[in-house]
């Protein structure tokens, strides 16, 4: 069995997490088919919330199934829909329902997703969650009051290496270590020159850092992806691999494009969080073919 994400940083291992997006609706069992087929394969699973903003089961439910199932579940929490109460109610509930691993995010407005008449709250966004989270381990709200019984949350945050200008990411990502992130999941990367640049910074910090690579399934999801997706940029010379390799062969070479990725840069990196949106089940074989089972 795998160690936990927090065991394995602590050890020094090269860490791999996939990542589960929840159903819009009750029927979970395709999800629970695919979370179970990366036991043994990853050592923890994200759990989003309300990703892009479209309504779906809330993450911590989700994180309680999975660690019930053998996974260790990273929570991934939002000030976009919740007050500094309910942020700091729920991180006390993922403590009580033993999901330690919770990652800090702002979120994405409400315009990008299903429900544009939402009111958004952002009353805090991700370094202010992190310092949240820092404060209930501390045994204290952010209120300052004491309570009985702290928490032992293991916090973690989000950079996005391929924004263009970097400087702004570089200030937010200080910040996010000062405000006690304990390691990095990056947005989608791809190229691997511009990655290990940003390494060269990161590694002035105690922090680890895991890479986050979308598996690429055509030259029109990177397309897609490129014109709609702040932060992502799949570089020409891949999206003509995708169009060249045509409707058979696609899937297989972004897995290879994926597996190239991991070995040109493991060596460099803490890890890496694969985000196979729409094709989970094939993680086991992505992380087989990178040489990581």
């Amino acid at each position: 069995m795998k160690k936990t994400v927090r065991e394995a940083f602590e050890a020094g291992e090269f860490v791999i997490t996939g990542e589960c997006g929840p159903p819009k609706g009750t029927e979970i069992e395709e999800m629970l088919h695919h979370a179970e087929g990366m036991l043994g394969y990853v050592n923890g699973i994200n759990v989003t919330d309300n990703q892009s903003s479209v309504m779906r089961i809330g993450s911590l439910p989700v994180c309680r199934l999975l660690k019930e199932m053998g996974h260790d579940p990273v929570f991934q929490i939002t000030g976009r829909d919740r007050n500094r109460l309910a942020i700091q109610s729920d991180l006390l509930g993922a403590e009580i329902l033993g999901i330690n691993n919770v990652l800090c995010l702002t979120g994405d407005g409400v315009q990008a997703g299903d429900h544009k008449d939402a009111k958004p709250v952002f009353d805090l966004e991700s370094v202010q969650i992190l310092q949240t989270v820092e404060a209930l381990n501390g045994g204290h709200d952010l209120a300052g009051n004491e309570m009985k019984g702290s928490t032992s949350l293991f916090p973690g945050a989000v950079v996005t290496p391929e924004s263009k200008p970097i400087e702004p990411q570089l200030m937010k990502f200080e910040k996010k270590v000062k405000a006690g992130a304990k390691f990095f999941q990056t947005q989608a990367v791809y190229d691997a020159e511009n990655f290990k640049d940003f390494m060269k910074f990161a590694r002035r910090y105690d922090v680890k850092i895991m890479a986050g690579l979308v598996l690429l399934t055509s030259a029109g999801m990177a397309n897609y992806m490129n014109k709609f997706v702040p932060g992502v940029m799949v570089p020409q010379n891949l999206i003509d691999r995708m169009k060249e390799a045509g409707k058979e062969k696609a899937i297989d070479t972004g897995i290879d494009i994926m597996c190239e990725f991991i070995n040109e840069t493991k060596d460099i990196c803490d890890g890496v969080h694969i985000m196979a949106i729409g094709k989970e089940e094939l993680v086991p074989e992505i992380v087989k073919r990178a040489g990581l089972a």
